[in-house]
């Protein structure tokens, strides 16, 4: 097991790496198993795991008497990385999100996965609820990432929450961050958005790995100008094959980005949904081979659960 940049500058090409949603609350760890296994052929050296937050619902009770809930629909991050780690003996990479968390929390979340072997923690702010109209931290939460950021350093120095502690064991996590080639939906502009990349990246953070994005010139642009900006740490791509027709309205929604003319005017083309996975297969894999040939350090794939589509593309590429 290794740090995230350490496999980088080890590599003589670029790597392959995925992310992976956990299962729904009631489903067995074997989904999440099934949906890694295919891909294990390309050698990932290390798998991402995704952290949900809780979300609020309303029960109703008899007389019309409304029960505010919080639920967790996926919960298990912690736990899967482990499962992983010990099934597969590759490094799993817990994203870490502040929603949802105080400075306490996320410290014992921290230890953890230090006592679990885990060495790459992704730093997120992670989404506002959806009763929410903006983000509102925990009480004694962090507002910002690169606040986050800045606690996981502490740790790997030793110093802890609690002024107190005399000697504490030093954790040694490596520390990536989201970076968005079509900018945060909520920056005003890319400039300001790369202004807070800079500040994570001053606080400690090592690698980054972007938001999805189905144009590589946004990437280019976004590296160009990250890089204009002093940030120089790796910045790995994530690509996501497209395989519904209904994902034409939902990913530019739910992500806040853009799809090129041409990849939604052949989509719009397709008569069945068949079709349309083989158009976004054929797409990510023109992505991927340009981003190969131009030297990104990993390719690292958003599969959502699903294996099928990027094992094609994989098959084309390592």
């Amino acid at each position: 097991m290794a740090k995230i940049t350490q496999y980088i500058s080890e590599a003589k090409s670029t790597l392959f790496s995925f992310e992976i949603l956990p299962p729904l609350k009631g489903e067995s760890i074997q989904s999440v198993f099934k949906g890694i296994e295919p891909l294990m052929e390309f050698k990932p050296p290390f798998i991402d795991v995704t952290y949900h937050r809780e979300e609020v619902v309303y029960k109703e009770h008899p007389g019309g008497l409304l029960e505010k809930k919080s639920i967790k629909k996926r919960p298990g991050t912690v736990a899967i990385c482990a499962a992983i780690m010990h099934h597969f003996k590759v490094d799993a990479v817990p994203h870490l999100i502040i929603g949802g968390f105080n400075k306490e929390e996320t410290e014992n979340a921290l230890i953890d996965l230090h006592f679990l072997g885990v060495d790459n923690i992704l730093a997120l702010r992670g989404d506002s609820l959806k009763n929410e109209k903006d983000f509102r931290p925990e009480p004694n939460g962090h507002q910002l990432t690169a606040h986050l950021v800045a606690q996981i350093q502490n740790m790997n120095k030793g110093k802890y929450l609690d002024e107190d502690l005399k000697d504490a064991f030093p954790t040694n996590f490596c520390i990536g961050v989201a970076g968005y080639p079509e900018k945060h939906c909520e920056a005003p502009n890319l400039q300001s958005d790369i202004r807070f990349l800079k500040e994570k990246v001053a606080q400690g953070a090592e690698y980054i790995v972007t938001q999805m994005f189905f144009d590589n010139a946004a990437y280019f642009r976004f590296v160009d100008a990250c890089r204009e900006a002093d940030i120089h740490i790796p910045i790995i791509p994530g690509l996501k094959p497209l395989t519904t027709r209904k994902q034409l309205q939902v990913l530019p929604k739910t992500f806040y980005i853009d799809l090129p003319d041409a990849l939604s005017n052949e989509i719009e083309k397709a008569k069945t949904d068949a079709e349309v996975k083989e158009i976004g297969i054929e797409w990510c894999k023109y992505q991927s081979k340009e981003l190969m040939d131009r030297g990104v350090p990993v390719l690292h794939y958003y599969t959502m659960g699903k294996s099928d589509a990027v094992k094609k593309i994989a098959e084309s590429l390592f």
